[in-house]
């Protein structure tokens, strides 16, 4: 199985979120991503962990081939790289479940705590990335800009933070 990088990571993350799982449309923070965007897109039909198929919503089109409009979907080699399944649904979360790689990076760590049932504190994403307060602080606000809807609660006198759903 390839190792998936940030950027793969998030599209098949956003992906698996959404009812049709399409990878469309790229969430915001990478949509301006260019070339980049494309070679992660290359890499994952590549590998089978994306697919074109045919669609007729024109708000997810990857592209078109004379009549044919297609669309980019996760496939189940998508998901197994994602660490998840059919089965995988967290009925206690609203929307669909966001899962980390099995080798996640730094950022799909502080999106697998996130998206626990409990959430994290700011300590438990300090502790499991290594980073700064205000650095991890700034990947948070990041993760919002890629239309992550993080909400902010209590858990005793400690604040946390929670993956609520797709914004």
């Amino acid at each position: 199985m390839p190792k998936l990088n940030d950027l793969q990571t998030i599209l098949l993350s956003s992906a698996s979120r959404r009812e049709n799982a399409s990878l469309h449309p790229v969430p915001g923070g990478i949509a301006d991503a260019g070339v980049r965007l494309d070679k992660a897109i290359a890499s994952l039909l590549k590998h089978g962990l994306a697919e074109e198929r045919e669609t007729q919503d024109t708000a997810i089109i990857y592209r078109t081939d004379g009549d044919l409009s297609l669309g980019l979907f996760l496939t189940d080699a998508g998901r197994a790289a994602l660490g998840i399944g059919e089965s995988d649904a967290a009925p206690d979360i609203a929307g669909p479940p966001i899962i980390a790689p099995a080798k996640p990076s730094k950022i799909a760590a502080v999106v697998a705590l996130l998206a626990r049932n409990d959430g994290a504190t700011l300590a438990e994403l300090i502790a499991a990335t290594g980073w700064l307060p205000h650095t991890t602080r700034a990947a948070l606000t990041g993760l919002r800009k890629q239309d992550y809807a993080i909400e902010r609660g209590k858990r005793g006198e400690t604040t946390c933070y929670h993956i609520a759903a797709v914004a």
